[in-house]
């Protein structure tokens, strides 16, 4: 079993519904176990600014699948909520991400894990410190923790955990 750590976002819809039925459905994979989801975080958008805030998060699991075939579970998942990858960074229903599969390197042309971007995105680290906050970069030997401080310093994203009952 490795532990893996998904990223889940959405902006489109009733967002906090959405990544709560997402956060379910990927629990209930019978090929996930130990899930774990952080607080939900209400964020501004980077890149593409002109769209509504996100709604993001990171869950923990372990599962016994192999990182192509999270994917494939992945990607059914964000299809069933009707994701349509039409603005490359836009607005979307349901985003999630394979952002690191145990301590492992994987480099294909569908899937590169860690997730290339997760160490530049404070509404990724953020949560994940929440769930694992001894957790280190597979490939940069750097904590979670150390990766964030340059980038919560910066104010470049704002970010606000949401209180949800």
């Amino acid at each position: 079993m490795e532990q893996v750590l998904i990223g889940f976002g959405s902006n489109l819809g009733d967002s906090l519904e959405i990544c709560t039925a997402a956060i379910e459905r990927l629990c209930a994979h019978p090929h996930l176990q130990r899930c774990r989801s952080s607080s939900f975080y209400r964020t501004s958008p980077l890149l593409v600014t002109d769209q509504p805030w996100f709604v993001n998060g990171v869950m923990v699991a372990e599962t016994d699948l192999s990182p192509e075939h999270l994917l494939e579970v992945i990607q059914q998942i964000e299809q069933e909520f009707g994701r349509e990858r039409q603005i490359h960074w836009g607005p979307r229903t349901l985003d999630l991400d394979l952002l690191a599969y145990g301590n492992h390197a994987v480099n294909l042309p569908t899937l590169t894990v860690p997730h290339p971007q997760l160490h530049l995105r404070r509404f990724v680290l953020e949560p994940l410190l929440e769930l694992v906050p001894d957790w280190v970069h597979p490939t940069l030997k750097v904590s979670a923790r150390e990766l964030l401080q340059p980038l919560a310093a910066s104010g470049d994203q704002e970010i606000q955990r949401l209180e949800t009952s």
